[in-house]
């Protein structure tokens, strides 16, 4: 294993911006291999033979799959270190994209979605973990600001680069891409890291694995922030679900005009991560996330607002960007906060903070599609709803300090 001296002259051999960069590819694998297929549904849907209703289960196995996996592969990095578990969640990435590249039925499409979901978990989760065992404090707000705008931008590029594949290339191409994605990221994350989890190992067993997760799922300095930010990110995924309906069906947006809309929000997010990195030196991480919420509160009701007395696209707009604005502070500020205390259980901790975000996301997106017919009040009013709560939540932290 890496000593910690070795460790400490790699970080000054390897460019912190390098760093940075690699750990951003990590997080963004998963929300990537998902995002990318957008374009191409129907393509995917007429190729194994089943209808488009049917084919979506490919997101919804993805998605599954990709939560309870965070489960298992934070104790296991704690254990085992980061090193072996992502290189081989990388791998198994690979496979998985690959088997999905050559599938011919739903079946097998399927399959190998679960395989590329199992590889994604791994790489995401553990982006986090090796940056708390890196970074601390203020630093570590930083980095996570930078790795979860990359994050945000995943799913706003991903789809033009999906329907650009598509068009060119067919569906399958979009698999050869994000396998070719894990070769290059896999490569770039040998040459920028050794192993960085020099802690005391934990145990693997049931019972530990358990009693960690409880312990964390107890401890206000994790349940709060986690809550808030799972919350805040919830909203984000219910958005981006909603988006087509609200701007395709309600605004006659064309595809490409949507995948452009998508693309624009990651200039929002990137200026809310540039804003948080400089506020937070002068007002703290308390003070600089109850901005951001508040931000985001402001902007769902501006959303739900114009939904039910406008309907028009710049109001919309405006609303849109304000919360999105909002969440990009909060996501990064929020997730370091949450993970911070606990640097002997960054993997586990990092585990639950993936799995309570991806439940939160998925009942966000069920949420929108059910709570109202009119899909701009719908969005608006799962915005409102999920903002509100976050801050209702993380005020008790304000009051317990």
């Amino acid at each position: 294993m890496t000593s910690n001296v070795e460790n400490h002259l790699l970080a000054r051999v390897v460019p912190l911006g390098l760093q940075v960069a690699v750990l951003a590819a990590l997080s963004a694998s998963g929300t990537l291999a998902t995002n990318i297929l957008l374009p191409s549904l129907p393509s995917i849907a007429v190729a194994v033979g089943v209808t488009s209703a049917q084919v979506t289960s490919a997101i919804t196995i993805f998605l599954a799959m990709f939560a309870v996996g965070q489960l298992v592969v934070g104790p296991l990095s704690d254990r085992f270190g980061r090193r072996i578990p992502v290189m081989i969640g990388f791998a198994v990435f690979f496979a998985g994209s690959i088997w999905c590249a050559l599938a011919n039925d739903l079946a097998a499409l399927l399959i190998g979605r679960v395989v590329q979901a199992g590889g994604a978990c791994a790489t995401s989760v553990l982006s986090r973990a090796i940056a708390r065992d890196l970074f601390q404090g203020e630093k570590l707000a930083r980095v996570l600001t930078f790795v979860m705008v990359a994050m945000a931008a995943a799913p706003g590029f991903s789809p033009l680069v999906g329907g650009a594949l598509d068009h060119f290339f067919g569906w399958r191409s979009a698999f050869v891409f994000v396998g070719i994605f894990a070769v290059v990221a896999a490569s770039a994350f040998l040459a920028a890291f050794g192993e960085t989890h020099h802690a005391p190992r934990a145990e693997f067993n049931s019972s530990t694995i358990a009693k960690n997760y409880w312990s964390l799922s107890t401890d206000r300095r994790f349940v709060v922030p986690a809550a808030t930010v799972s919350l805040i990110l919830g909203a984000l995924f219910a958005m981006f679900s909603a988006l087509p309906r609200v701007l395709i069906e309600g605004l006659d947006f064309t595809p490409m005009q949507l995948g452009l809309f998508f693309a624009g929000t990651v200039m929002i997010v990137f200026s809310a991560g540039i804003i948080a990195t400089k506020i937070v030196p002068h007002l703290g991480l308390d003070r600089s996330i109850c901005i951001g919420l508040a931000l985001a509160c402001v902007g769902g009701g501006m959303v739900l607002l114009f939904a039910l007395f406008d309907g028009r696209f710049l109001p919309f707009l405006v609303g849109a960007c304000v919360f999105l604005l909002g969440m990009g502070m909060v996501n990064p500020l929020c997730s370091a906060q949450a993970l911070s205390p606990f640097g002997d259980r960054a993997g586990a901790a990092s585990a639950l903070l993936g799995f309570w975000q991806m439940l939160a996301a998925a009942l966000g997106v069920s949420l929108a599609a059910v709570i109202a017919s009119n899909p701009m009040i719908g969005l608006g009013l799962v915005l409102v709803l999920a903002s509100s709560l976050g801050s209702a939540i993380y005020q008790v932290r304000a009051k317990l300090n």
